[in-house]
Formats: C-alpha cells, structure tokens, sequence
C-alpha cells in the first residue's frame, strides 16, 4: 500500500512561544497508506504539534514538506487544498447547519464553478450545487447519517456529531487526515464503532490518517506504526507491541523511571 517516499516528512520541527520549548526537534515520516498513532502524556505538545502541520502556527525551526512541497508559512485554507485534513479534540461543526450543509461546505473547496458564476447566478452554479449536494449525500451514506441529513447539527447525538466532523475532513479529499482524540468522550461501544471506521475510511479512501489519542485499545488496535511525545519532544517511535514494552514509554505515563 506504501511507497518509499514519504508523504509526510517533518524534519526538526518546532515551536518557541517566548523562551518556551512547546515542540522541539521532531522528526516524523509518513509513508501513503499508512495509519499511524501520535501519544504522550496530557500536555506533551501533540495538538501543538497538528496546529504546525495544518498552518495554525508557524514552525519556529525545522521544516514540513506534503509531497515534497514545503508548508512553513503557508496559510490554514491553502494546506487544506494541498491536502491536509482534520478534525479538533473539541468537536467543531456549524451547529445551527443541517448536516447536508455541514458536508457541502466542506465540498465547496473543490467546487469547479466559478465566483463570477455564483453572483450572476448563471446555470453552470446551480449544476454545480446540485452536483455537490448528491455527492454530499452519497458521502453520508458511508457514515450511516443519511436519515438525518436535515438534522441541525447540533442536535445530533455525541457520536453522531463525531462521525460528521470526520465526513466533513473528508468531503474536502485530503490525502492525509488528522484526527484529533476521535474517541474523546465516547462510550466503548461507540469506541468500537470508531475504530471499525477508522480502518473503512482508510481502506475506502486510500488516505494516510494521523491519529491522536489517550484510549490505548483504539491506538493499539488501528495502528501500524506509532510516535510517542513527551514535553515536546519525541521519546520512542516503533509498531504498538515496541511501544507497549518501551521503558521511555511506561516511564512518561507512569512518571517513573521503569528498571
């Protein structure tokens, strides 16, 4: 599913804010196809470290290439169209938008017809709004929430609100999603129904997926290869049994030094 050449590179990225070391020296390779887990400790810089790769903030030192093009400085909207998705710890949806509407704005970054047919309302606009609301609609299916396409948001269930956000990265066709503690807040049922989503939306989309999270069955469950933070900085990096068995690692969690 992968090749040799890495989709993602990040090479000695960081962030000073001030005299302070939030993520420092980072060195971090995804290849295409590959899912893999992002950890650490409460405070360790792993949403920081999103926020660098999805133009929020600036590295401060170091470099992050997409396809071998470099983002440093590029702004939010444009590394959405290179191709870099996410979704947020806390859930971010147009509350009061139904949830057709909430999938189509995603779908207007890709929209083929123009601003000047827009405004003048010309037959090329509507034609294309109609495209996008039935691919909208297509696309929900896969997320079993197109019996509620006319729902606000805001009204849906938590699990459904989780599962619309990642629809919502998805419909703006990224080559690589950031998933920001999917499972935050859920139930394990609902955990379960994650994970079984997360392989899908993979195989389905041939994406390459990041995947933030504190639930350690999902994160050992899903992932091939995993990356472990700590006060900014990576510690150990290996496939989920390497992890698990890491001294670095246990000591990190358990604040104390493993013999």
């Amino acid at each position: 599913m992968s090749t040799n050449k890495p989709l993602l590179k990040v090479d000695n990225a960081g962030i000073r804010f001030g005299g302070l070391k939030a993520v420092s020296e980072v060195n971090l390779e995804l290849l295409k196809g590959e899912l893999v887990g992002l950890i650490g400790p409460n405070g360790a810089g792993k949403t920081t470290f999103f926020n660098l790769l999805t133009g929020v903030y600036v590295p401060t030192e170091g470099s992050i290439l997409l396809d071998g093009e470099k983002l440093n400085g590029m702004a939010p909207h444009k590394i959405t169209k290179k191709g870099i998705s996410r979704t947020f710890q806390n859930i971010r949806l147009f509350n009061d938008l139904s949830v057709l509407d909430n999938v189509k704005i995603a779908y207007h970054t890709q929209a083929k017809h123009s601003i000047v047919s827009s405004i003048l309302r010309l037959p090329s606009h509507f034609a294309g709004e109609r495209e996008m609301e039935e691919k909208a609609i297509d696309f929900l299916k896969i997320f079993n929430l197109d019996d509620v396409l006319y729902e606000q948001a805001k009204n849906l269930p938590y699990g459904q609100q989780r599962r619309l956000e990642i629809a919502r990265a998805l419909a703006a066709g990224p080559k690589l999603l950031l998933l920001d503690e999917p499972a935050a807040g859920m139930n394990p049922q609902e955990t379960e129904e994650l994970m079984n989503l997360i392989a899908l939306i993979r195989e389905k989309f041939d994406l390459t997926i990041l995947l933030i999270e504190h639930d350690m069955n999902l994160v050992m469950g899903v992932c091939e290869r995993i990356y472990v933070l700590d006060h900014g900085q990576l510690i150990a990096q290996g496939t989920p049994v390497e992890i698990r068995n890491n001294p670095k690692v246990i000591e990190a969690y358990l604040g104390e030094e493993v013999s």
